[in-house]
């Protein structure tokens, strides 16, 4: 696409901390801060014509924080994560004009494809992570992506932004704390513009100065007045170079002004008479240029500013004539694509008898001494080894950068492991159990699960859940959620049921360019030993195994049920002589089923098995993916063998009931084929 020539003078996007104060700087900074206005106050515009859908939310206002902390930002190695008043810091970020103008219309230009909202957008590839409107969430994403730099050993520090209402919710503090107990040096930013919407902060909090938080976190925190760019520059610079060089977070509170309300049909109603009169009156723009027209420099500004209105001008008329977006490519580009095997070493060449959990101990440990960019975290992986011990003895032969144990924070942690798997680094994050994942709900299934498709990133992590039931361990330590997470696109998930198919599975989950769940069923991880080594073909994991061959019907199952199916068949061929052909699916997402498929033409009938509750279970999806294409040839209706619909009960007498079980397989199989 053509877009007009960039003037020179937005060529260059960095202030050095040298020039501060130099009377270039600040031209610098007004036209830049002159551009992202003309060009927020043009969207409004273009969105009340009808150009531009949904709605907008302008950075009116907030220029003069904005502009000065990205042109100060070593866009070479800093980490970012602008928020919805951030135009002006993507427009200093990278990108043409007309990039980001695209994006709002939505077209053929938008560098989302026209697949992710307006101000949504960043540019990963450029470590700008893009927002999502879940607040708070994207602070834990730039500690991950600034410590990967760090890691990398590059100088970076990262740049986090929420606003005064979102400081209210709990993924502020858990990345707060998170920040400060691992040392990162991010520049945590509260905007704070006296309002969430329309709630003012006498009703969001008591206490007046939110910077005075981080002490709590043992951190460095001031208010900034955001009035004069001239004087924001010099603060904003010294506490920049203070977190680079001491590789310790700080905390700003900035006060900044919304000029324009929340957003474009944001009438205002809620304010006191007079109020918006009083912030707009303290427009930081139309002070700094008259400051500076006053020091002598009327002439040029009034080049900047016709500068500035004709490149907009000429940059709309341009992106306007582009194409609509493209459906093309949207299923395809969920996922990342494929890449190619990683040349593992191939060991253990002689087998060893390991239980699952041991398995998958051995797959961690070839993973962190064969992968550099590889970690695991999660709580009490350490010195510990993990609830379950999966993670034993790892910190003491690889170190706690590698193998990391963090505070008691699922979403913040989970953040952290997608902002390293956006840079450079492959983490592997172990949940105590996998009921606790529902704390990092978001983080999963609208963050990493939708990288790919709305940015075009990849994001390569693994999430281990400890699942399932059976050990009397109650309704918040037993869930299986394989139902619930997968019912949202761009996961995928592996669930093996023996020891070799777990060691194949981690390595094939890790070298995957997705977020991957790995469900491990606590009661496989000590259920006896099998033999595990080397398999090259371990990619196989991603297609069902077939364990049985018969005649009567087809049955599908994963995790433990695999070995009460297996029992059941067993029984049922000796007692009452029907063999049936028996598939582990292994892999969750994507379904490969055309063996099953191929199998159930044979036998006519369709049985499916799952430990989790019948009703919305991931059964319904197998049943109604197998049989929509050949349900006329089906000899009898699918059989769905399930955990009952109600909560996890405590009581082995009680769990008992809840759960399949053989004999509970046999009868139904049995009564089935009448």
């Amino acid at each position: 696409m053509t877009f007009p020539s960039t003037p020179g003078r937005f060529t260059r996007r960095d202030i050095r901390i040298a020039d501060l104060g130099q009377p270039d700087s600040l031209l610098h900074t007004y036209a830049w801060m002159q551009l992202a206005r003309t060009a927020d106050n043009r969207i409004l515009d273009l969105f009340r014509q009808g150009l531009i859908k949904g709605t907008v939310t302008g950075g009116q206002g907030n220029e003069a924080l904005i502009v000065p902390l990205a042109l100060l930002a070593d866009k070479a190695v800093d980490v970012v994560s602008f928020s919805h008043r951030g135009l002006g810091g993507h427009l200093v970020w990278s990108g043409h004009l007309g990039d980001h103008l695209c994006q709002y219309f939505a077209n053929g230009g938008s560098p989302t494809k026209g697949r992710e909202g307006n101000i949504h957008h960043g540019d990963p590839a450029n470590r700008s992570l893009p927002m999502i409107s879940h607040l708070g969430i994207m602070l834990s994403n730039v500690i991950g992506g600034t410590d990967s730099q760090r890691r990398l050993g590059r100088p970076a520090v990262g740049f986090a932004f929420f606003g005064d209402g979102s400081s209210s919710t709990g993924d502020i503090h858990e990345s707060l704390n998170l920040a400060a107990v691992l040392s990162v040096p991010v520049v945590f930013v509260i905007e704070n513009n006296q309002y969430a919407y329309s709630t003012p902060i006498s009703e969001q909090f008591v206490s007046a100065n939110l910077f005075e938080r981080a002490k709590g976190y043992g951190m460095e925190g001031f208010a900034m007045d955001c009035r004069d760019p001239a004087q924001v520059l010099q603060t904003l610079g010294a506490a920049i170079e203070r977190a680079r060089s001491t590789g310790r977070p700080l905390l700003i509170e900035a006060h900044t002004f919304r000029l324009r309300g929340h957003a474009a049909y944001d009438t205002c109603d809620y304010m006191k008479p007079g109020e918006a009169e009083a912030i707009l009156a303290q427009d930081p723009l139309p002070k700094f240029r008259a400051q500076l027209a006053a020091a002598g420099h009327g002439a040029q500004l009034d080049t900047i500013d016709a500068e500035v209105a004709a490149f907009i001008e000429a940059t709309i008329k341009a992106s306007l004539a582009l194409a609509p977006a493209s459906p093309d490519g949207m299923l395809e580009e969920v996922y990342a694509p494929a890449v190619a095997p990683i040349q593992w070493q191939a060991t253990p060449a002689a087998p060893q008898n390991l239980t699952l959990a041991q398995a998958l101990t051995l797959g961690l440990r070839k993973i962190l001494t064969e992968r550099p960019e590889s970690l695991v975290l999660g709580q009490d992986i350490g010195a510990y080894g993990g609830a379950f011990k999966v993670t034993e003895g790892l910190v003491e032969d690889f170190g706690r950068p590698r193998v990391l144990s963090t505070p008691l924070c699922e979403s913040a942690s989970t953040g952290y492991a997608l902002g390293l798997a956006t840079n450079a680094h492959r983490p592997i994050e172990e949940f105590q159990f996998a009921d606790f994942s529902t704390d990092a709900t978001t983080q999963i299934v609208l963050n990493a699960a939708t990288y790919h498709f709305r940015a075009g990133q990849k994001c390569p992590v693994v999430f281990r859940l400890p699942c399932g039931g059976g050990l009397t361990f109650g309704s918040f330590h037993s869930q299986e959620l394989e139902s619930a997470f997968l019912s949202f696109p761009g996961l995928k998930a592996l669930y093996p049921s023996n020891p070799q198919d777990a060691f194949n599975a981690l390595l094939a989950a890790y070298e995957d360019d997705n977020p991957v769940i790995l469900f491990e069923h606590k009661g496989l991880y000590r259920r006896g030993k099998h033999p595990v080594k080397w398999d090259p073909n371990y990619r196989s994991i991603w297609e069902p195994a077939k364990l049985r061959s018969g005649n009567d019907a087809t049955i599908v199952t994963y995790g433990e049920m695999v070995l009460l199916a297996g029992e059941a068949c067993e029984y049922l061929a000796g007692e009452y002589e029907k063999t049936f052909d028996l598939f582990d699916l292994r892999a969750l997402a994507p379904l490969k089923l055309d063996a099953i498929k191929a199998s159930l033409a044979r036998t006519g009938r369709l049985v499916v098995i799952h430990e989790g509750r019948r009703t919305h279970g991931f059964g319904a999806e197998l049943v109604a993916r197998l049989t929509e294409e050949h349900f006329a040839s089906l000899k009898a209706a699918p059989l769905r063998i399930a955990a009952l619909d109600l909560p996890v009960p405590f009581a082995p007498e009680l769990e008992a009931v809840y759960r399949p079980s053989k004999d509970k397989i046999v009868d139904a199989i049995a009564a089935w084929l009448g």
